[in-house]
């Protein structure tokens, strides 16, 4: 069972517990609301505390944060869960392409759920942080638990949680480097196609091209909102749609997928407050076309 604690500092003095979880761990209210139903779930001095009542200088105020329960996942197949980074908090992942992050869309599919449940148990809570769609590889980030699920959601589009794609496009960017601000919303003809619209919500996408060859381009990419299929509704809107993109574009012959790749994240850890920072090369197929 993994507890979080601090003790409460001379500033805090006189306040309700249920305030300093808040301001002090950053706890969203209804994990407040979930962790005072367990028994022992919450605890100042190693006693068991009401959340109305007050704690003084000098306390230690706990949280208790349940074992995972079995969620049904199971999982036998050859396909590892290739973690590349993990402690007690969370995992980050290099998903392969073609896998959906959960909810398999045919019998037999395999969910990155499934997989780690395969390597850390079939206990296994799954947090998925920054979802990726089914065809695009690269760095994911799962929370362990609720608590940190929370803490790094709230940093999820601020400069505590950035992350970098690199795509193959058809085309060439014109301006080479530039920002693309278009509201996305989505598509009334279309069940998952979203579309550039007035309407839509604010959408924007920093990009840079890297690289240029035959009557491609190797970008980077780097979001400030997350909106479905923002970088393949953006790219198509510049006229630069992602190779093999069959929604947005047109398939390309030597790639069965978006050639989009989640390739370096660099988030704060929210318990230790160091910085992680990873990267990962470009996917075998994405070479390939290169």
């Amino acid at each position: 069972m993994r507890t979080v604690s601090f003790v409460v500092t001379v500033q805090q003095d006189g306040k309700p517990v249920g305030l300093l979880l808040q301001r002090t761990l950053h706890m969203a209210g209804g994990l407040i609301a979930h962790q005072k139903q367990i028994p022992g779930g919450i605890l100042k001095n190693g006693v068991p505390v009401r959340t109305v009542d007050h704690a003084a200088a000098g306390d230690t105020l706990s949280i208790c944060l349940p074992d995972a329960v079995d969620e049904g996942f199971r999982f036998s197949g050859r396909i590892p869960a290739p973690v590349v980074w993990e402690d007690d908090d969370l995992l980050v992942l290099n998903k392969p392409a073609g896998i959906a992050v959960h909810g398999a869309q045919e019998k037999g599919d395999v969910t990155v759920a499934q997989m780690l449940a395969a390597v850390c148990g079939p206990g296994f809570v799954f947090h998925p942080i920054n979802r990726l769609d089914r065809g695009t590889s690269g760095l994911m980030v799962v929370a362990k638990n609720r608590y940190i699920s929370d803490r790094l959601r709230l940093q999820l589009h601020t400069d505590a949680f950035l992350r970098e794609y690199l795509a193959i496009v058809t085309g060439s960017p014109e301006p080479c480097d530039g920002v693309v601000r278009l509201p996305i919303a989505r598509d009334p003809a279309s069940h998952i196609r979203r579309c550039i619209a007035p309407s839509g919500l604010p959408s924007v996408t920093h990009y840079r091209t890297v690289l240029q060859r035959d009557k491609l381009s190797l970008i980077s990419l780097r979001l400030e909102t997350g909106r479905t299929h923002q970088i393949r509704v953006h790219m198509a809107a510049i006229g630069c749609p992602l190779a093999g993109d069959w929604l947005y574009g047109t398939p390309h012959p030597g790639i069965a997928r978006c050639a989009l790749h989640a390739s370096s994240l660099r988030l704060i850890h929210p318990m230790t407050g160091q910085t992680l920072q990873l990267c990962i090369p470009l996917p075998d197929d994405m070479r390939a076309i290169f």
